[in-house]
């Protein structure tokens, strides 16, 4: 199970393990984890953890968050990440990569799986007025649904594509079946329903 370090000029302020689904960082005392500082937003960041992978995504912070000096808006978080918030580091440690306090290699990153990647895969709407409208995944996460109905994410890795839920009181159906929570290695033709809109996943 992956973990998260808290730390600010080096020292460390809070460890803790994702066993949440979502892990929101923000000022609000409401938040996981509150950090009492003026440059960090309300509700600043979230980390959504999937089965055996996370991801981050900026809430529309003020002052925005950095991921190993870059700004990001989402960001498929590997072993070893440093997440930059105001004067806070958030470290993120995949489970595999935890042992005894040591870090083994960095995992694959996400330029190297797309790299990888041999085929073009889309989505397109088969229902509603954006019937016939394609998403292409190009990018590590992608983020598909409405907020309070449910949000799911399709996810690059070096084996394929795979989605999860992510968000909402549905679970996720894939060809008319239940999939729940669990993430689901997608393949070609599989169609997915969501709130008031039915798409399929498509490999060229």
């Amino acid at each position: 199970m992956a973990k998260i370090i808290l730390s600010k000029d080096g020292k460390v302020v809070l460890e803790m393990t994702l066993r949440k689904e979502r892990v929101t960082i923000g000022r609000r005392p409401h938040n996981d984890i509150v950090i009492n500082d003026p440059a960090v937003s309300a509700e600043h960041a979230v980390i959504v953890a999937l089965e055996l992978d996370s991801f981050l995504e900026d809430l529309n912070s003020t002052n925005g968050t950095k991921v190993n000096g870059q700004p990001v808006k989402k960001h498929f978080l590997q072993n070893e990440d440093v997440i930059e918030l105001a004067q806070y580091r958030i470290t993120y440690l995949e489970g595999s990569h935890v042992r005894d306090g040591n870090l083994t290699d960095r995992a694959t990153k996400p330029e190297d799986a797309s790299s990888g990647a041999s085929q073009v895969a889309r989505i397109r709407m088969l229902t509603g007025a954006s019937a016939g409208r394609e998403i292409i995944l190009n990018k590590p996460i992608t983020t598909i649904g409405k907020p309070a109905w449910q949000i799911v994410a399709i996810m690059l890795q070096p084996q394929g594509y795979s989605i999860a839920h992510v968000e909402g009181e549905n679970c996720l159906m894939i060809n008319d079946v239940l999939i729940g929570v669990k993430s689901y290695q997608l393949a070609h033709g599989d169609v997915i329903d969501l709130p008031g809109a039915r798409m399929q996943f498509l490999l060229d």
